[in-house]
């Protein structure tokens, strides 16, 4: 199930359910050997030079495109509440706080939400209609993880 939404002006949000429990999905991120493989919209790969996972911690990393470009991303973590919490504030432009959200839903059913936190309307407004579909995409890619991870 695919939902997108605008709860405030400031705010993107997607979510996704998904076929895995909140602690595999969880593991998808807070592991680098497994987010490398599916972080960015599709066609993307990644180079991490740090991830300190834990609250204060950087994550810096740089998103290749497929066609051209190489986009140097630098986040802090804020909170981590594991399996149920990830939030970061990103340092590149452009600025937001991303919170990811780990629900269980059902056994081995885990409902997944991006929550982008801008802190104008008009900010979220520049990127709102690029950034959905960009976000399916790497739910697309999140699923095709999982099912490699819960295949081993």
């Amino acid at each position: 199930m695919h939902q997108s939404s605008f709860p405030m002006d400031n705010e993107i949000m997607s979510s996704r359910t998904l076929n895995a429990p909140a602690g595999v999905v969880f593991r998808a991120f807070s592991e680098p050997a497994h987010l490398k493989n599916w972080w960015g919209p599709a066609g993307f790969t990644n180079t991490f030079e740090e991830f300190d996972f834990r609250p204060g911690g950087r994550w810096k990393f740089i998103m290749h495109g497929p066609d051209k470009g190489n986009y140097q991303n630098e986040c802090i973590f804020s909170e981590i509440v594991s399996p149920r919490l990830i939030t970061w504030d990103r340092l590149s432009k452009p600025l937001f706080r991303m919170e990811l959200s780990f629900v269980d839903i059902a056994p081995g059913k885990t409902k997944f939400v991006f929550r982008m936190i801008f802190k104008t309307a008009e900010e979220c407004d520049k990127l709102k209609d690029f950034v959905m579909d960009k976000n399916e995409e790497n739910f697309d890619r999140l699923e095709d993880e999982l099912i490699k991870m819960t295949a081993l």
